[in-house]
């Protein structure tokens, strides 16, 4: 770690929030700054590849100066009034929550526009693709940032624009469809969540997340609680998104373009269980423990459902979408996210936040792996590339083929890889939950969540034999490899999913004093 003063470590925060807002308006101009290229278009994706690797640079820096021994304070701290008549001000921190869901964004967001500049989806001009996967970045980056629940609203609402038109302008089949049904789940659930904080603010006379979080619900009434858990809650699950809210994801991600759904699954999913762990646990306590045990169920139930709906396009003539079985899987692997968080205990918490992280970087992954197997084979269905001659990657393309097994196994749980210890604490955590909470409801959906590991193992090794195994068929057009600037795009990922499954101390040392602080409601 480096020793960085508060002052530098506000800026670093603010350059990274207000940053890529200020490159998305660059990208517009005539000739946006940056390295030259060899065309308008190239130039401008060579914009996108130096602002998002600026960024991810100063996340870097600022996660090197974090205090690592005190990760439970805030830190990087910026306090400014905004509209005194509200209330409501600039509030800017970080700390052991945060911080590692800044840097994913940082870093899948730089990797999506390394990925681009090779590999530009179909579709308009590039400097409205470039602005708009910066304007998504900026959205992203603040809410993990912000300190103020009316800024929280507008960072969260400000990615839903941008992600509509990646969909629409540069998606697959169907494209239109499925940006509408994005854009309206989610602005529907934000109305909901809007009027559940104005009930916060309004009760509590201040917005500041801080302050309510000291607070730890005392100056709200039960009842007032139990209403701002529910309205902010349900904008959150469509977010997440949870069981029975889940259906627009499936369809945004098939039409998705591949960067899309990179970013939808890695980071914008992660919006929703953040805003459970940084607004709900603290501020609405007894509201939340109201809705602990339903959460619980409805996450258990999205594991189950996720898994079996995997199951069903993974069978041979199901049809099964690649890309539209990874989003099922995307359900349940949220799913445990959720159980860990209506724990309300530290290791459940604990297990939510790991496995938002291992999701962003293996699910990631398997959206760009799926991503570059439609590019070389212009389809995703597994039947349709059956017919066309049969997978068996290991022959025809083994890095692609290897790969794409890696980030399987590293999906269902394998041991030893980053998506074993969040799935595992989330377990754990239903084993013991918080004291007011029922152990026998908890250790049911302990069993049935376990049941869901069982059936994700089934999914992924089915798709691991469909797709990579079995003799490479005689006359089938042979498939590039793994180019280098795909190897230069998801090695991170991979490092970071070894990583973390060997070494999950690294991450749990900065969540889990914040979670017992946050838990404990003395936030200051």
């Amino acid at each position: 770690m480096i020793d960085i003063s508060e002052s530098v470590m506000q800026f670093l925060l603010a350059l990274i929030v207000v940053g890529p807002l200020i490159g998305a308006v660059l990208a517009l101009l005539p000739a946006p700054p940056g390295l030259k290229g060899k065309s308008p278009d190239q130039a401008v994706l060579r914009h996108g590849v130096t602002v998002t690797g600026a960024i991810l640079v100063a996340a870097i820096v600022l996660a090197l100066g974090f205090d690592h021994d005190q990760p439970s304070r805030m830190q990087a701290t910026t306090d400014i009034s905004w509209i005194p008549a509200l209330h409501v001000r600039i509030h800017l921190g970080i700390d052991g929550i945060s911080l590692p869901l800044l840097v994913l964004t940082a870093l899948l967001t730089f990797l999506c526009a390394l990925y681009s500049y090779f590999k530009m989806p179909t579709g308009p001009s590039p400097k409205a693709f470039v602005a708009l996967i910066l304007l998504l970045e900026s959205g992203t980056l603040a809410t993990f940032a912000v300190l103020d629940l009316l800024l929280f609203f507008l960072a969260f609402e400000m990615v839903l624009i941008p992600m509509y038109f990646l969909i629409a302008r540069w998606g697959g089949a169907e494209r239109a469809a499925a940006a509408w049904k994005f854009i309206l789940f989610t602005l529907l659930g934000s109305v909901v969540m809007l009027l559940g904080i104005l009930l916060i603010g309004v009760k509590s006379d201040t917005f500041d997340m801080m302050a309510l979080a000291t607070d730890n619900g005392r100056g709200l009434s039960t009842s007032v609680q139990v209403i701002a858990a529910l309205a902010i809650g349900i904008g959150l699950a469509v977010k997440t998104p949870m069981w029975p809210l889940h259906s627009w994801l499936p369809d945004a991600h098939t039409a998705a373009p591949t960067v899309g759904s990179v970013l939808l699954a890695g980071v914008l999913l992660k919006m929703g269980t953040y805003g459970f762990v940084r607004i709900l646990l603290p501020i609405a306590p007894d509201g939340f423990r109201t809705f602990a045990p339903y959460l619980a169920a409805l996450a258990v139930i999205g594991i189950i459902y996720g898994s079996l709906a995997c199951l069903n396009l993974a069978k041979q003539g199901a049809k099964g979408d690649l890309k539209r079985l990874i989003a099922y899987s995307s359900v349940g692997h949220m799913g445990f996210v959720l159980l860990g968080i209506a724990t309300m205990s530290p290791t459940g918490v604990n297990g939510a936040l790991f496995a938002n992280i291992a999701h962003g970087l293996i699910t990631g992954l398997l959206f760009f792996l799926v991503g570059a197997l439609k590019d070389r084979t212009g389809t995703s269905d597994l039947d349709t590339l059956a017919e066309q001659g049969g997978m068996a990657l290991y022959g025809k393309a083994p890095r692609l083929g290897g790969l794409l097994a890696f980030a399987a196994v590293a999906s269902l749980g394998l041991p030893g890889l980053a998506g074993f210890w969040g799935e595992m604490l989330a377990l754990f955590g239903a084993f013991r939950p918080a004291d007011d909470l029922s152990r026998p409801a908890f250790l049911v959906f302990m069993a049935i969540a376990a049941l869901g590991t069982l059936l994700t193992a089934a999914y992924m090794l089915i798709l691991v034999r469909r797709v990579c195994m079995g003799p490479r068929p005689q006359q089938t057009p042979a498939l590039a490899d793994v180019q280098a600037y795909e190897f230069a795009a998801w090695t991170p990922l991979v490092a970071l999913t070894v990583l973390a499954g060997l070494w999950p101390a690294a991450l749990l040392g900065l969540t889990n004093p914040a979670v017992q602080k946050l838990l404990a409601g003395g936030l200051k």
